[in-house]
């Protein structure tokens, strides 16, 4: 009777890992917005009553291809930076791995961190997957305020206002490390994805194209303006 369910749940996991494979080659024809079901119970000769068995709708299977990517792009980032003992070369191992991902995974990335898809709500089953980026980032800046080598700079501002609450929970994920420069983290965060999504979505055409030079040069910036040291 176990060798049956195990075998039962070997099944369903092949056909899960099907259905979302399928998807993800939908995302890339049709966009998010765009996922259907039925389409893609048809390219796999399923009738779209037993799909829904597996993924009752299509913000399901939508959460479901959402949180694979933001694992998958936060178990690269993390084997990046546990790969490096040096929290400044972790620290770029880990940027440049965020970019490799997303060059290599575009539409996934576009699920992530592109336009809202319409009419579809994160569930708080997202937040997990989510954060493994800026966790793992946090714990470089940890592991540097640790060893002595983080080194607050002298212009760094402490946060105020709004930004007392809002910078606590990065506290949280990095205990020790100054608030000066966990707001200057929230600030590189945001810049270090700014950079990939404007070269993924063509912003950099005419200018920074291709992005190689100005990334490395950025995240080196940013790893100054955090007290990490420089290149």
């Amino acid at each position: 009777m176990n060798a049956g369910r195990t075998a039962r749940d070997r099944a369903r996991a092949e056909l899960t890992r099907e259905i979302k494979d399928t998807a993800r080659r939908q995302l890339a024809t049709d966009g998010a917005e765009r996922l259907s079901l039925r389409a893609v119970s048809r390219e796999l000769g399923m009738v779209s009553s037993a799909l829904y068995r597996y993924f009752p709708s299509r913000d399901d299977l939508l959460t479901a291809l959402i949180i694979d990517a933001y694992d998958a792009l936060g178990a690269a980032t993390e084997k990046a930076a546990a790969g490096v003992a040096n929290p400044l070369s972790a620290w770029l191992a880990a940027c440049r791995a965020i970019r490799a991902w997303a060059k290599q995974h575009p539409h996934e990335y576009a699920l992530i961190y592109g336009s809202p898809v319409p009419g579809y709500s994160a569930p708080q089953t997202t937040v997990q997957p989510a954060s493994r980026v800026a966790i793992c980032l946090l714990g470089v800046l940890q592991r540097a305020q640790d060893s002595g080598v983080l080194v607050v700079p002298d212009d760094a501002v402490e946060p105020t206002g709004a930004l007392v609450e809002q910078v606590k929970p990065l506290e949280q994920a990095a205990p020790g490390v100054p608030k000066a420069v966990l707001l200057r983290t929230g600030m590189v965060w945001a810049q270090v994805f700014g950079l990939v999504s404007f070269e993924l979505f063509g912003q950099f055409v005419g200018t920074f194209d291709p992005a190689d030079e100005l990334f490395e040069a950025a995240i080196g910036e940013h790893a100054a303006f955090l007290g990490l040291g420089r290149v």
